[in-house]
């Protein structure tokens, strides 16, 4: 065996050096994070050649002594940590005293600095840990550090550097972070002597957001602020709409320090369960404020990873924050009205007709059956002012005589039926149409009294919704003390377009469009969530009996009350032969035996004990197969309450499988289109 001996002062310092210095981005951290802690307001970060041949960090923060300089490049050497009680509460970015002395002994330094306090500044160079230079000189307040030559005296490691351009982007990505952390410092990167971004350095996180990402990224967050068992998550999480492809924009950030944790992560895509797409992932910049006694920031060399003293509060604490946002912000999108780059050429004849073929269905056409109508008389008449609140006696439309066949419909008449909060319906209850086109005298002002409700379009209670996790207090926007019905804004259906979306006004100056399968697909499936459709269960008059295999029969034997919660019974003295003998009214229209098979498999992956997503996924494709389809034939009625629930209930703004289910449009963006603002 060979003689064991100690290694020299060189090869051990090139050696812990690789520990903490992986690539040019690893010694711009490490600089500025020392930045950070000596108070600096301002921070610039300069690099050429992805940091592999210059890297230049500099700041106004409080400056090292002319004695100090040295000192600083030891290893271990901190003015943060005096003892090991001090290890207990971290609150400072850099404290182990590795990083000067690590980037010393793989390349090339010079440090210029001053404190605010001293006539002359100190001028000092290292190179691969041995000092060259060290002298008093003029030079600004603060620390400017410039690194030549990366790696020089380790060829290895400089032979698997990437290229430049990566290396640059790995510098810029680990700037973003840090800046994001402080919104509070101005950062200003320069990349191959181009300014690649500047942040304000207001105080503001969202100026830094703004700042590193972007106005289009910016302008599709929604805010965040929660405090649960002394644990505070603020900061911005995306609208569920525009998630993102990968997890490349989770920021998460530990008392200031950008880490990577799976535990938050995780938290944060519970928190959009069934409210994005599959394949889809949350954006978020968010903070993360607990006690340094709570967490253990030094598991990894580069201080990238965090453990948790209590990792429960922690993803609760983040679950929360996510869903409160949600809750309170509503969720309602814009429809984006985009100018065509060509809007004002010529439309192909083709395009016309398609136009023409697919208009929205007036409500007033929507009852009557499909037939061939002779057209009457195309009358025109000049368009009216549209300040005039006078109707025009006839406004024609000119058509070509290939339309000459299309009869003019008359525009329908506003709905004036009051729907309350909870959709009923009796027989005669709703005007004929026509004939509340006849009627001139206004409403009663008197509320009608509910009656029973439409199938499949009543209203959820709002304390149906139910989680695993515990249930403390959601912050709600408070309700004004007048009565919620007649706060409301009035919702009027006008119609349908392609089968498949209801068109309806709000107010006077807000259109809604209307996914009438994801919407419907949405209400059932927080119906079926809300472990509460024991009221809707029916008996079936022609039994279903399934044959399925012992361990699917054995999961639906295993789960009889929480099949019995979402309407469910069957018949197990046949097994492995099961029998429906109940099912929920909403879906008896359907394949029973598909529908059995696809619930007893997926209870069996679970070995008979669904988790929240697993249950979550059988819920998903009951209610996707129960609700409306496109083309499916519905009355204004159906409709209308479809709109009065969808836009009221704040559940309903994504479909389980996190399409979204409605947009508003506004009048003004309307007019812009039309060139009339």
């Amino acid at each position: 065996m060979p003689d064991i001996k100690v290694l020299s002062k060189e090869i051990s310092e090139l050696i812990a050096a690789g520990e903490v210095i992986e690539r040019p981005a690893s010694v711009i951290k490490e600089l500025v994070e020392n930045s950070i802690d000596s108070g600096a307001r301002h921070i610039t970060v300069e690099i050429k050649n992805g940091g592999t041949t210059y890297m230049r960090v500099t700041d106004d923060g409080c400056g090292m002594s002319f004695d100090d300089v040295p000192t600083a490049f030891l290893r271990h050497a901190t003015s943060k940590i005096n003892t090991a009680v001090d290890l207990d509460n971290i609150s400072t970015l850099g404290f182990r005293g590795e990083a000067l002395a690590s980037v010393a002994a793989v390349s090339r330094v010079e440090v210029m600095t001053k404190q605010h306090d001293e006539t002359y500044g100190t001028v000092y160079k290292i190179e691969g840990s041995t000092e060259t230079f060290h002298e008093k000189s003029g030079c600004p307040d603060g620390t400017t550090i410039m690194i030549r030559d990366l790696f020089y005296n380790v060829p290895a490691r400089r032979k698997f550097m990437k290229k430049d351009v990566t290396e640059a982007n790995a510098v810029s990505n680990i700037i973003q972070k840090i800046t994001l952390s402080h919104p509070e410092i101005s950062f200003r990167m320069i990349r191959d002597n181009r300014t690649e971004f500047t942040s304000a350095g207001d105080g503001e996180l969202y100026s830094s957001i703004y700042a590193v990402y972007g106005r289009d990224f910016a302008r599709d967050l929604i805010e965040a602020d929660y405090t649960y068992s002394g644990i505070r998550v603020w900061g911005y999480v995306v609208k569920p709409l525009y998630s993102r492809p990968n997890r490349a924009f989770q920021n998460f950030f530990v008392n200031g320090r950008y880490v990577r944790s799976k535990v938050c992560s995780a938290a944060l895509e519970n928190g959009y369960s069934n409210l994005i797409m599959t394949g889809k992932y949350p954006a978020c910049v968010l903070m993360v404020e607990l006690p340094p006694s709570a967490m253990d920031v030094n598991i990894h060399p580069a201080k990238a990873e965090i453990r948790f003293t209590d990792e429960r509060k922690v993803s609760d604490a983040i679950f929360f924050a996510v869903k409160n946002a949600m809750v309170n912000n509503g969720l309602i999108y814009e429809f984006q009205l985009r100018q065509h780059d060509d809007w004002n050429k010529p439309v192909p004849e083709e395009t016309v007709i398609e136009q023409q073929e697919f208009m929205f269905t007036p409500v007033n056409e929507i009852p009557a059956k499909e037939e061939q109508i002779s057209a009457p008389p195309v009358r025109t008449a000049p368009l009216t002012d549209e300040n005039d609140d006078t109707p025009p006696e006839t406004v024609g439309i000119q058509a070509s005589e290939k339309y000459s066949s299309q009869p003019y419909v008359q525009p329908a008449a506003p709905l004036n039926v009051s729907v309350p909060p909870v959709l009923h319906r009796e027989e005669n209850t709703v005007p004929d149409l026509m004939q509340q086109e006849e009627k001139n005298s206004p409403p009663p002002e008197e509320k009608p009294a509910p009656p029973a409700p439409i199938e499949g379009f009543s209203y959820i209670s709002t304390d149906s919704f139910t989680d695993s996790r515990p249930s403390p207090d959601i912050r709600t926007p408070e309700k004004e003390p007048e009565s919620e019905w007649t706060s409301r804004p009035k919702i009027r259906v006008i119609g349908e377009a392609f089968g498949l979306y209801i068109i309806a006004e709000l107010g006077e100056d807000t259109l809604i469009m209307i996914d009438k399968h994801a919407a419907h697909e949405r209400i059932l499936f927080e119906k079926l969530r809300s472990r509460n459709c024991r009221q809707y269960s029916q008996m079936l008059i022609q039994q279903v009996k399934v044959l399925l295999t012992a361990d699917e029969a054995s999961a639906l034997q295993n789960n009889t009350e929480l099949l019995a919660d979402l309407g469910f019974t069957f018949d197990f003295s046949e097994s492995p032969c099961v029998t429906a003998t109940a099912v929920p009214t909403f879906i008896t229209d359907l394949d029973m035996e598909d529908i059995i098979q696809e619930i007893a498999e997926n209870l069996s992956m679970s070995l008979g004990q669904p988790n929240s997503h697993r249950l979550d996924d059988i819920l998903h494709d009951v209610a996707c197969k129960s609700a409306i389809k496109a083309n499916d034939k519905n009355t204004v009625e159906e409709m209308q309450a479809l709109a009065e629930q969808v836009y009221f209930d704040e559940r309903i703004r994504h479909c389980p499988h996190g399409r979204p289910v409605m947009f508003t449009v506004k009048k003004n963006n309307i007019a812009h289109q039309f060139k009339r603002t």
